[in-house]
């Protein structure tokens, strides 16, 4: 798996606008990664999350040498959540999930959820998830990704940076 942007093959106009956010600021708090299996939906989402949490600083070049950015890579930062919709969907997930969200990060800059799959959501579970979308916590940032966009609905979709 690519560890840095510059690792990633193609996909160079979603690293540019990403990269180009995180060098000036300017940070959404949800974004839609769509796109066929194997794009590397969740390998950008995950490099994003380094990105904001880096030690040295939020950046499009993460360090990749301090814990933060170690952890992300062997997936056990405590910061970054990672959801598998499918496996996930109902409304109790969600509402777990989301129960912690008004709570600061324990150790990194934003609390980032990473929601893959997140068209296998159910109906009550994407009305949980727009109340938060809508009032995100300035600490929490949602990087969702899905092979199958068009069934998340409109007000989910109007609410996310897509690419």
């Amino acid at each position: 798996r690519p560890q840095t942007f510059a690792d990633v093959v193609g996909q160079e106009h979603v690293l540019t606008a990403l990269a180009n956010g995180l060098s000036l600021g300017r940070i959404h708090h949800a974004y839609l990664f769509s796109g066929t299996r194997g794009v590397g939906k969740t390998t950008i989402a995950r490099l994003l999350a380094k990105g904001l949490n880096c030690e040295t600083g939020i950046t499009a070049t993460p360090c990749g040498q301090c814990a933060t950015c170690r952890e992300i890579e062997q997936e056990r930062f405590v910061d970054l959540i990672e959801i598998d919709a499918a496996s996930r969907t109902k409304v109790e997930d969600t509402r777990d999930l989301l129960d912690n969200v008004q709570y600061a990060p324990a150790r990194g800059r934003f609390k980032v959820y990473l929601i893959d799959e997140v068209h296998m959501l159910s109906r009550h579970s994407f009305n949980a998830l727009l109340k938060t979308l809508e009032e995100p916590p300035p600490h929490v940032k949602f990087l969702l990704a899905t092979t199958d966009p068009q069934k998340l609905p409109v007000t989910i979709l109007s609410r996310c940076l897509q690419f």
